[in-house]
């Protein structure tokens, strides 16, 4: 997880990820974001699906979500200081705790349908909540 140090949500522990670049399909941007944002190169990946929200202007904007796998036996010391911010290990029980009020509120609540279900979802996030479709 990151702990962001600039906004959008400044502060809050949140998955490593950032924009797709122009001529880059999503799958290309989430393995180049995770490479940039941590220097790990991601082998194995999952398309879990799309978060979509309206902005406070009424237009619409969302992400792709993803999740990978690295090996039993990969080392990667933390926490780390990186320039987006820090990066630590979390574990999957200290994520989905709902006392934990550090992470961001979408991911709390669109990160246990992805860790529990299988498939690629559509989460609609909207007045602080989450749908799934």
């Amino acid at each position: 997880m990151l702990n962001r140090e600039k906004a959008p949500i400044m502060g809050v522990w949140n998955g490593v990820g950032g924009k797709v670049e122009r001529n880059e399909s999503p799958d290309q941007g989430a393995l180049r974001e995770v490479f940039e944002e941590t220097g790990i190169r991601v082998e194995a990946f999952y398309s879990k699906g799309t978060v979509t929200w309206e902005t406070n202007n009424g237009e619409l904007d969302g992400i792709y979500v993803y999740l990978y796998e690295i090996d039993e036996h990969f080392t990667y010391d933390t926490p780390l200081k990186t320039r987006e911010g820090i990066l630590e290990w979390k574990s999957i029980d200290w994520i989905l705790n709902p006392q934990n009020l550090g992470i961001a509120g979408m991911v709390a609540q669109y990160l246990p349908v992805l860790l529990t279900e299988k498939g690629i979802h559509s989460f609609t996030y909207k007045d602080g909540h989450i749908t799934v479709s």
